[in-house]
């Protein structure tokens, strides 16, 4: 429950202050029932006189161009189209910069250059993930499933991860038992990965202003690389290979959320990160072109953004990738009629020529890890095509991704026009655009 919102709100609808105050000490209430009324009412007055002390103010630092535009409904952070013009839209508001794997590139991680001068060049590469917002119940798996998520990044650029770094955010009624909960998920990934936790933050979501016990938060990783796999390695001739996934955050989220508890055990493997390990320590490394894991609106997501980063089509055999989802996830999955296609699977995506192949299979099948040709790589427009049954298809992303628990199967019916909502998404990064450069002039020497 966000205090300052609803009384934002209520402020805008012309409602009076004394049924502002008995509203807010009524939500403070049940939250807070052992504070008593006089606490509430007390707390709702300081509330109400911050709410009016901020508002009606002007200028750059104080302002923003509103899209009118809602996260959900737009479906930012729900991996599909609306989320993926989002992130091409920020990638235009941080700018081109000297990165040499940048945002507007669409990968799994970020690279800089460490010695331009130097004989072998090495990247830091850098990346961090959010973890799943319906694990807030569940902090441990939160922690193990987000820190997977983010060496899975750093390693799918070619990069061995050196370090990690932990943010924590929970509202105020939250138990700070999470936090605990939470860095013990993460901390299993980081000890037998044998990569470290060496800083973080925890803060409480909104101060004050948020009641509730939600827990919200992110894992980052650094890394080293001597040779980068980023997307853009892709080139037409390439195959792409992928291994078996048992999914992460999302398929535990779905197994939580739809009653099949019993699948939440099949996510809790570190056979990507292993898989990558192996990768590393053997020559094939250079051989391959572009990795990447199947996570962004499931492959349709995935293969989508490589093809418009490298500027090429692919091709994906739908038969061959069916076989490689967990039996226990695909059945779950069908049963629950959920496109595994569509979803995040966690699997290892590999893009390769042909003649590296055997390396790569021989060496994924001496550490047990099931991998299969998936697909291909083609000249032409950026686009991708499935193969069903001798036929292609389209295979773009989705407006959202695969919808994948109750709640999801409701929000996913309520769609407004997209490209009115593009518009105006557009002419709101213009505007932060043009707010960045007036500061940057004004700051400038």
């Amino acid at each position: 429950m966000d205090l300052e919102e609803y009384a934002r709100r209520q402020i805008r609808l012309g409602i009076s202050q004394d049924a502002i105050r008995n509203g807010l000490a009524d939500r403070i209430l049940e939250f807070k029932d052992r504070a008593g009324r006089e606490y509430a009412e007390e707390l709702a007055d300081a509330v109400i006189q911050e709410v009016k002390f901020s508002s009606g103010l002007h200028g750059d630092f104080f302002e923003f161009e509103r899209s009118g535009v809602g996260m959900g409904e737009f479906g930012v952070g729900s991996r599909g189209t609306g989320d993926f013009f989002a992130h091409r839209e920020l990638a235009r508001v941080i700018g081109k910069t000297s990165a040499s794997v940048g945002v507007d590139e669409m990968d799994d991680a970020g690279a800089v250059a460490l010695d331009e001068s130097a004989e072998e060049r090495q990247y830091i590469i850098s990346t961090v993930d959010g973890m799943h917002s319906r694990l807030s119940d569940f902090p441990f798996l939160a922690g193990f499933h987000v820190t997977r998520a983010t060496l899975r990044d750093v390693y799918v650029m070619g990069a061995r991860p050196l370090a990690l770094l932990s943010d924590i955010h929970v509202a105020d009624d939250g138990d700070v038992a999470k936090i605990f909960d939470y860095t013990a998920g993460i901390t299993v990934v980081s000890d037998l990965m044998d990569v470290p936790l060496v800083t973080g933050s925890t803060l409480r979501i909104g101060g004050d202003m948020v009641l509730g016990g939600r827990l919200t938060g992110c894992v980052g990783a650094v890394g080293v690389a001597s040779y980068m796999t980023a997307r853009k390695g892709t080139a037409p001739g390439d195959v792409l290979l992928m291994t078996e996934g048992a999914g992460g955050g999302t398929i535990a989220t779905t197994a939580i959320y739809s009653g099949f508890p019993e699948v939440v055990e099949k996510t809790i493997n570190l056979q990507f990160l292993r898989a990558c390990e192996a990768l590393l320590a053997d020559p094939v490394i250079h051989e391959i072109h572009a990795m990447t894991d199947v996570t962004n609106g499931g492959l349709r997501g995935d293969v989508y953004e490589i093809a418009e980063t490298a500027n090429c089509r692919i091709i994906i055999e739908e038969e061959h990738v069916r076989g490689l989802v967990d039996p226990a996830v695909g059945e779950m999955l069908e049963s629950l009629k959920i496109d595994y296609l569509g979803v995040s699977l966690d699997a290892l995506l590999l893009v390769a020529p042909r003649q590296a192949v055997p390396a790569i299979t021989g060496l994924m099948d001496s550490i047990g890890v099931k991998v299969a040709e998936i697909g291909r790589v083609e000249a032409g427009p950026p686009g991708a095509a499935l193969v069903v049954d001798g036929r292609e298809q389209d295979f773009t992303p989705r407006f959202r991704e695969s919808a994948y628990t109750p709640v999801k199967k409701v929000v996913d019916r309520n769609k407004a026009d997209f490209s009115t909502m593009k518009t105006a998404v557009r002419r709101a990064a213009d505007a932060a655009i043009e707010k960045k450069n007036r500061v940057i002039r004004q700051l400038s020497p």
